[in-house]
């Protein structure tokens, strides 16, 4: 009980709001609340100016990969065009030495005929 009597004491002699001294304390709780508050903005500034920068630099680095994709398809594109071309050409000359061995053949077949005709 006389724990409960000494707190309803200090209650009583509480200075009062207009009490100069109160007044003090009061300005300067308001003042680490104002420096706190601040100190959060600062905070939060910082923050949103990193993850701006660290949005920024994925952006740039998934353009950069983006253009080297780009680079490489196109790269891979360009070899496989040489490669078709390459082919083709291949093909083309293997139907020319055809054609010049067909021709070969039946020129020679053409003579084998023209002296089985004289003799007969």
């Amino acid at each position: 009980m006389a724990a409960k009597a000494a707190l309803l004491e200090k209650f009583k002699n509480r200075p009062d709001e207009n009490d100069p001294a109160m007044q003090a304390r009061m300005a300067e709780r308001k003042a680490i609340a104002e420096a706190r508050a601040e100190r959060e903005k600062e905070r939060e500034a910082r923050r949103q100016a990193k993850l701006a920068k660290e949005a920024r630099e994925k952006a740039e680095l998934e353009a950069k990969k983006e253009a080297e994709r780009q680079a490489r398809e196109e790269e891979e594109r360009r070899q496989a065009e040489l490669r078709a071309a390459e082919e083709a050409e291949r093909a083309a000359l293997e139907i020319a030495e055809e054609a010049a061995r067909k021709a070969k053949r039946d020129a020679r077949y053409a003579a084998r005929k023209a002296r089985g005709r004289k003799i007969g």
